[in-house]
């Protein structure tokens, strides 16, 4: 567990994540994190659930369309 402290950046308030956490979650300067809701509070994830939702659609469709995409890829 991480206690993380807000401050102050400009007019809005950020967290210092510490180097512990960044190496966990392979982030570093630059990179982005996304925090999404869940049934027991707040994950942070260098995942875009956005593009994780496409890429299931996209795994439905290709095993839907096999025959399909084996032929499109001759």
């Amino acid at each position: 567990m991480y206690a993380l402290k807000l401050t102050q950046i400009g007019n809005s308030v950020g967290v210092v994540l510490p180097k512990e956490l960044l190496a966990k979650l392979h982030v570093e300067k630059g990179d982005t994190v996304y925090a999404t809701e869940s049934p027991d509070g707040v994950r942070l994830t260098p995942f875009d659930p956005a593009f994780e939702k496409q890429m299931e659609a996209a795994k439905k469709i290709m095993k839907a369309r096999r025959n399909v995409l084996h032929e499109l890829a001759k």
